[in-house]
């Protein structure tokens, strides 16, 4: 039988991610940004990225991987592009520094290129894509992560997930696309042992090579790297692994060889997370009217929208609808956390000796 999830308020649920995080030492600034992430993804409904997180971070700071005082800098630039170096700072902190840098070049220059080594995991990918969005420009953001992904006909992990977002200024909703470059997010794993059901088959292998149902065959292999996801398509070349796995491997070569860092299957060792990034904002000015080019954008996407449905079906969603659908619904009905994920946040309150501040149904 599925675990339910149980809605709790949105305002008390950001309240106790910016204390526990002030309770770790961050600043204030940075308690801000790093909840800011998180709960963008529960209240878009990406479930895997938001507070389901916090126990991940919790070890990794306790592990060393992430240095709550550090801050990222500057290792090389050009008008156009920037090498960031993470400095082992909370993901969070350094996506946001970085995009941050691409979107002032973007605006002095037509576009701003930055890669990332020596960092951590971020959060979700679209967080930063629109970032550059909201201010109307292109945004793009990629991350590889710890090895979980198995090339096609591999059996041991050498890629992350390795997500690859884009933003679009668009009405009435920008255009938002976030997707791992696996089958799905190892968060989806953890997510579905943490409500006890099985994994379709094809999502990824266990350690016999052989499809793996139980959610505990794929994050104990992971753990000691004997097996992993799919790339987006699958095991082989008939419904396209290949393609992710080519997919997966541009991530990498983006975020880790141009920054000069860790590649994913290098990513934790020497109690490094050495986790890479890549950031990219483009002034759609490049190419004339911004404005213009928008309208053609919007009409398109309304085409789409508009176009006869298959069997059964009653709409085409863009990219970027059901989320902002998911927020608002979120903010006034409240986040679905599941029991397990507050289990954790209620010993991280007492751990972290604080309050835990969330009002639970009787």
């Amino acid at each position: 039988m599925e675990i339910q999830a149980i809605r709790v308020n949105a305002d008390e649920l950001t309240s106790f991610c910016k204390r526990a995080f002030k309770k770790y030492g961050f600043s204030d600034k940075d308690a801000d940004t790093i909840t800011d992430v998180l709960l963008a993804a529960d209240l878009y409904g990406v479930d895997t990225h938001g507070s389901q997180r916090l126990e991940m971070y919790r070890k990794q700071i306790q592990k060393g991987f992430i240095h709550v005082e550090n801050q990222p800098k500057i290792a090389f630039e050009t008008p156009i592009s920037a090498v960031v170096d993470g400095n082992r700072a909370m993901g969070q902190v350094v996506g946001k520094y970085a995009m941050e840098i691409a979107i002032e070049k973007a605006k002095k220059s037509g576009i701003g290129l930055v890669t990332v080594r020596n960092s951590n995991h971020y959060g979700i990918a679209s967080y930063y894509s629109k970032l550059a969005c909201n201010e109307g420009l292109i945004g793009v953001s990629m991350t590889n992560s710890f090895p979980v992904v198995v090339p096609t006909f591999g059996k041991h992990p050498m890629m992350g997930t390795n997500p690859i977002a884009v933003s679009i200024p668009a009405d009435p909703v920008d255009f938002n696309f976030d997707v791992a470059t696996s089958v799905v997010a190892y968060g989806k794993v953890e997510v579905r042992n943490k409500k006890g059901i099985e994994l379709p088959v094809g999502w990824g292998i266990n350690d016999e090579g052989k499809d793996a149902i139980n959610p505990m065959d794929i994050i104990n292999g992971i753990a000691y790297r004997t097996c992993g996801l799919h790339p987006l398509g699958g095991s082989s070349e008939l419904f396209g692994g290949h393609k992710g796995f080519g997919f997966s491997l541009i991530v990498e070569f983006l975020t880790a060889i141009l920054s000069n860092g860790f590649t994913s299957n290098h990513s934790e060792d020497d109690g490094i997370a050495g986790i890479c990034h890549y950031f990219m904002a483009i002034d759609p000015n490049l190419f004339g009217d911004a404005e213009q080019i928008k309208s053609h954008w919007n009409t398109y996407l309304q085409e789409v929208r508009d176009s006869e449905k298959a069997y059964q079906q009653d709409r085409i969603y863009i990219h970027g609808e059901k989320e902002a659908e998911k927020h608002q619904d979120r903010l006034d009905n409240g986040v679905p956390i599941l029991p397990k994920t507050l289990e954790e946040m209620e010993n991280l309150a007492k751990q972290l000796d604080m309050e835990f501040g969330i009002t639970l149904p009787e």
